[in-house]
């Protein structure tokens, strides 16, 4: 039958992302759904003689970002080319966009050779969180909040719109959001979610370090007695001191590259990544 590239149907996304948890990436347990909304034509999937041995995707935001991830070989299957059939495939899909990827470490000499371009580091921490934390009185659901109001602050710290895909992020089970309001002015949001493993807190956008410090205990709160996760654009110092200050410890490390250049997002503002899978 040999080796070919197709398109995955939404049950397939669901089985790429129990491949990520073998991998140990820890996705959250509603990710399918809200990856999918994004591009469903951006989920591929290498099928030899009839067993899929690959997968991946590389999803079209708009007509210039798109965002690749979920690389995955059967590690039975890698170092034998089936990779990068499946890579021109995504390629090829998102056309003339510039296309973002958190690499791991083991892959960014090849993401160099490809021509991605290294932007920063992203850490992820971890704390197990026992301690209840106080609320600040300006945090408001984001259900309460008007969409556009979100939308429109997101778009300042992400390279194109989402709108399909944060509403599905908001509102997904497991989950919480919380907006740091100053009158009806966005200061600040972030969505946790529980993941295969404790909770995730993704994305974390605020004006100071101190609106991030407040979103956060907000947001723990939802996962007392869990470990609470958060990935660290390392060119964001303040969250980088945050994160050593709680006492959070590393557990992963992967660099976010561009294919066409950094778009040049407000690092400083930006505490917590809204995923490695989707950027």
């Amino acid at each position: 039958m040999g080796y070919e590239i197709r398109t995955m149907p939404f049950h397939e996304v669901e089985t790429t992302l129990e491949w990520a948890a073998r991998e140990g990436w820890n996705p959250g347990l509603h990710d399918a759904e809200c990856f999918y909304s994004i591009d469903p034509d951006g989920f591929f999937m290498g099928v030899l003689d009839g067993k899929v041995i690959a997968r991946a995707a590389v999803l079209n935001y708009d007509e210039n970002y798109a965002f690749a991830g979920l690389y995955i070989v059967d590690p039975e299957y890698r170092a034998h080319g089936y990779g990068m059939q499946l890579v021109e495939a995504m390629v090829g899909h998102a056309g003339t966009r510039n296309i973002g990827i958190d690499g791991v470490v083991d892959m960014q000499e090849k993401y160099k050779r490809l021509g991605y371009r290294f932007a920063h580091r992203d850490i992820r921490f971890s704390l197990q969180n026992d301690v209840e934390a106080p609320i600040a009185p300006e945090l408001t659901p984001v259900a309460d909040v008007p969409f556009e109001t979100l939308a429109a602050y997101d778009r300042k710290h992400f390279p194109a719109p989402r709108d399909t895909f944060l509403k599905c992020w908001i509102t997904q089970s497991n989950a919480v959001g919380v907006a740091f309001m100053v009158g009806e002015t966005m200061k600040g949001y972030g969505v946790i979610r529980q993941c295969q493993q404790g909770y995730k807190i993704g994305p974390l956008f605020a004006d100071t370090p101190e609106i991030a410090e407040a979103l956060y205990d907000g947001l723990s709160n939802v996962a007392k007695g869990e470990p609470v996760l958060l990935d660290i654009p390392d060119a964001n110092e303040a969250g980088m001191k945050m994160a050593a200050r709680r006492g959070m410890v590393q557990v992963f490390e992967c660099a976010r590259m561009y294919l066409k250049g950094d778009p040049g997002l407000p690092l400083d503002r930006i505490f917590g990544l809204t995923s490695l899978e989707a950027g």
